[in-house]
């Protein structure tokens, strides 16, 4: 099977996207053995990263598209998007940072349309320096949905044969509790069931945590369970869904990491990233269910207190291209299942 050709957004330039990336393709030549990662951003951050983490500058090839990639693991083949950022200081929240950061995504978006590439691969951007270069996205999920045009998406936490599918994400709690309906939850629950058949399991079992304590205690701590959650499993079981719930979620997500649930629905954002990070850290990704190539992330943030040291971890990086490079040769299959699901 052909390696698959996978853009790499630099992320914020000034926090450690830069130097996990230059780590990651030039300390890990195993990585070539399974992809062809093809830098998108900036070639001078790039050089200053480089240099940042032992390396020599001369290994940036800026290329016009991924087409011309060298794919050797000495090189590190970019594909220069807009002015240059190797002026931009590590760890300062910079709108110029964030606008690029922004705009890296864009362009990969572009090339995964005119077929350049396969998959995504994103480092970290800081969602706080986005908004200050004028790009108003809660973080990657929601900018890669718009650009897309999608409408029905999910943001999974990823590890091992264990995936948390989020209903909401980056919104305050109270905006995420009235961001749950049934049509919501039918949608991600249906998102679920199309990422399971095109892995060869149509009937995987999917658990969805409850939104209160106790999935509600019978309307003891809130009616949302009993109101929009059963609802929505409901009516995924009568389409055929393997769905259950809504349970509680501090008995359903440790059986889950204990593996009695593959699958997992989780009601907000720290509902799921909290447990996740505990217990996964580097070996967790973040994966977008939703859109039409496969795209993998870091699980972790910018870290701007020690950016431009070298000495930020490149794991989770070298796993979501590991992870990207899997899930990129049946993607397409995702993609139509969920298409099907589209009501």
């Amino acid at each position: 099977m052909s390696r698959p050709t996978l853009a790499v957004t630099l992320g914020d330039v000034a926090g450690i996207g830069p130097e996990i990336t230059a780590k990651s393709l030039l300390h890990h030549p195993e990585v070539r053995e399974y992809a062809r990662p093809v830098v998108v951003g900036d070639a001078d951050a790039l050089r200053n990263a480089v240099t940042a983490v032992g390396g020599d500058p001369a290994a940036v090839n800026p290329i016009a598209s991924p087409a011309d990639a060298a794919d050797d693991p000495g090189v590190i083949d970019v594909v220069q998007t807009g002015p240059s950022l190797g002026h931009v200081p590590p760890g300062e929240l910079s709108a110029e940072a964030g606008d690029g950061a922004a705009r890296f995504v864009i362009a990969a978006v572009d090339l995964a349309k005119r077929g350049l590439v396969d998959g995504i691969v994103t480092p970290p951007l800081n969602k706080a320096a986005m908004h200050l270069g004028g790009h108003a996205w809660p973080g990657h999920t929601e900018l890669l949905a718009h650009e897309f045009g999608v409408r029905d998406y999910s943001l999974v936490l990823s590890a091992g044969e264990l995936s948390f599918f989020h209903l909401t994400t980056h919104v305050s709690l109270r905006d995420a509790i009235s961001g749950i309906t049934r049509e919501r939850t039918l949608e991600v629950l249906r998102l679920m069931s199309a990422f399971a058949r095109a892995q060869g399991n149509p009937d995987e079992p999917i658990g969805v945590a409850g939104l209160n304590p106790h999935a509600g205690e019978n309307r003891l701590f809130g009616d949302e369970d009993a109101d929009v959650l059963a609802p929505a499993i409901a009516l995924a079981r009568e389409e055929g869904i393997n769905a259950h719930g809504p349970l509680p979620a501090d008995a359903l997500i440790p059986a889950a990491v204990n593996g009695k649930w593959k699958l997992v629905a989780v009601c907000y954002h720290d509902q799921g990233h909290a447990p996740f990070k505990a217990v996964y850290g580097d070996d967790g990704v973040n994966i977008t269910a939703g859109l039409p190539v496969v795209r993998v992330s870091v699980d972790h943030g910018t870290a701007f207190d020690i950016a431009g040291r070298g000495i930020a971890r490149e794991a989770s990086l070298v796993l979501a291209l590991r992870r990207a490079a899997e899930l990129a040769p049946g993607w397409g299959h995702v993609w139509q299942a969920s298409r099907s699901d589209d009501r």
